[in-house]
């Protein structure tokens, strides 16, 4: 294992390197060398580290959801309120509804395996979004409405959403039928993970502020580590209680680290929010050549064109929804074109979930895999240059 991580990191960060100098997004390159080290290519992986690799592709989902939180401003929101909730629901909802009317009839599967190939390609990449947008905020693009910050928190909301959503057309597609309690446990999971994660980010503060009105001082690396255990035991806590309720794990290790930014010292969230950062530099090339190392490529080939064919539809019902739920705001016409254009990359969800269809046996998994492949591949490549190239001449800057 120790011989494959090796390969992982010293090959998965060359390769990216390489495509970041000719300005295509390292992920493509870190999905490349998976696709190239794995069984089935040169087949120089351990499988032993291939079994792991839902439970590495969780950890990483949850890093990149705590700096998705760190680098909220509660206080900002407040300007972009309702925008930034319905960009977290409304365009997840029409790409999921462009497959399900037109999944079935091009890739003749039925309309609960559309849904939850929908609920797999549907939801924005924050490895894309969320260091371009803390770049734009640092340089004062768009931020006399915060519309960097609110690009940010629906980012999150879309990912906690479209993984619930995942979850209840999981369940769906496994059992053959529809239960009323699979939709209502939605708001039930979003309210709860919301509670338990306030209270655990307040608990934290009172933790840190106590230490150090105590003089004794807690190192930013262990900080880190203690927001990180908070964050997995959340997340074990969804499991643990869905006899009982239903407590979204993802939504509680947001809410935790907006609570954690909102009422620590802006140093303490700054240095957090570096830390995690660092560590998702790490958790980044692991969970990308993981995924390439999960795809057939002869099979994704294969797929490729009607692939791109409802990625292409479900962007188009994506790109509405999201001027739908920009409607009577205060953002110009070309704000509301760039946040469209910022909403399109695909990338860190699919790559977490689009294999577990797969991994639990479904007829449908290695079409939904592949799809998800030809979205991180596509989307992601678009969606970076679409923001690189246009954010000047799209937003104002402040003074």
């Amino acid at each position: 294992m120790l011989t494959s991580l090796a390969l992982i990191f010293i090959f998965g960060l060359a390769i990216s390197s390489i495509c970041k100098m000719i300005r295509i997004p390292g992920i493509i390159g870190m999905m490349l060398t998976g696709i190239v080290l794995g069984p089935h290519c040169l087949n120089l992986l351990d499988a032993e580290i291939l079994k792991i690799s839902p439970e590495l592709w969780k950890m990483a989902l949850v890093i990149i959801i705590i700096k998705a939180g760190l680098s909220i401003n509660v206080k900002d929101l407040k300007v972009v309120e309702r925008p930034m909730l319905l960009i977290g629901f409304v365009p997840p909802l029409l790409e999921i509804l462009a497959f399900f009317l037109f999944a079935p009839g091009i890739f003749g599967i039925n309309k609960t395996e559309a849904l939850l190939m929908g609920s797999v390609v549907a939801a924005v990449s924050p490895a894309v979004i969320i260091p371009r947008m803390v770049v734009l905020a640092e340089r004062h693009y768009g931020t006399a409405f915060k519309l960097p910050q609110m690009l940010m928190a629906g980012v999150g909301l879309d990912n906690v959403f479209v993984i619930m959503l995942f979850s209840t057309f999981l369940g769906l597609t496994l059992e053959g039928h529809a239960e009323i309690r699979n939709f209502i446990n939605v708001p039930i999971s979003l309210i709860t993970g919301l509670i338990v994660g306030v209270i655990s980010g307040l608990l934290l503060t009172y933790f840190f502020e106590t230490a150090y009105a105590a003089k004794h001082y807690v190192r930013n690396s262990l900080k880190l580590m203690v927001v990180l255990g908070v964050a997995f035991l959340l997340m074990a806590l969804e499991q643990w209680t869905k006899e009982i309720i239903s407590v979204s794990g993802l939504f509680a290790v947001m809410s935790m680290a907006c609570t954690l930014n909102f009422k620590s010292t802006a140093l303490v969230s700054r240095r957090l929010s570096e830390k995690f950062s660092k560590l998702w530099l790490a958790a980044e090339v692991v969970l990308f050549v993981l995924v390439g190392a999960a795809v057939d490529i002869h099979y994704t080939l294969q797929a490729g064109l009607p692939s791109l064919i409802i990625i292409c539809i479900g962007l188009l019902f994506r790109s509405a929804g999201m001027e739908i739920s920009l409607l009577g705001t205060q953002f110009s016409l070309k704000e509301r074109l760039f946040c469209v254009l910022t909403y399109l990359p695909k990338a860190t969800v699919q790559a977490a979930i689009g294999s577990i269809p797969l991994a639990m046996g479904l007829s449908c998994g290695h079409l939904i895999l592949s799809v998800s492949v030809v979205a991180i591949f596509f989307t992601s490549l678009l969606g970076t240059m679409a923001i690189d190239c246009t954010y000047q001449n799209l937003l104002s800057k402040e003074d």
